[in-house]
């Protein structure tokens, strides 16, 4: 069992940073592949990044390569987004998730945080 708490969600202006942080709970943490997912008003929930328990591949969305970074920290349960250069369009609440495996579509990811939520203003 993995309980996953996000945080570090807000308003931004355009063209900011932020950094949104996960804790998870759970003695196997180490071993899922953890994943940032998204989802604005009236959209569907998109990937957003992922990184592996092996090795710590990172995989992002091609729209958002280069400006967010997914990251974790094993020894201390916690993985991290940073994003930069915000734009409107990515306001939406930011949801962590954890999986064993590794891979851009929701279903694959077994346990979700209640979700943060990013504003980005123009």
């Amino acid at each position: 069992q993995v309980q996953l708490v996000e945080s570090g969600g807000g308003l931004v202006q355009a063209g900011d940073s932020l950094r949104l942080s996960c804790a998870a709970s759970g003695r196997t943490f180490s071993r899922y592949t953890m994943a940032w997912f998204r989802q604005g008003v009236g959209k569907e929930r998109e990937f957003v990044a992922s990184v592996r328990w092996t090795g710590g591949s990172t995989y992002y969305a091609d729209s958002l390569k280069g400006r967010f970074t997914i990251s974790r920290d094993n020894a201390k349960n916690m993985v991290y987004l940073q994003m930069n250069s915000l734009k409107p369009e990515d306001t939406a609440v930011y949801y962590c998730a954890a999986g064993y495996y590794s891979g851009r579509t929701s279903g694959l990811y077994d346990y979700w945080g209640q979700g943060t939520q990013v504003t980005v203003s123009s």
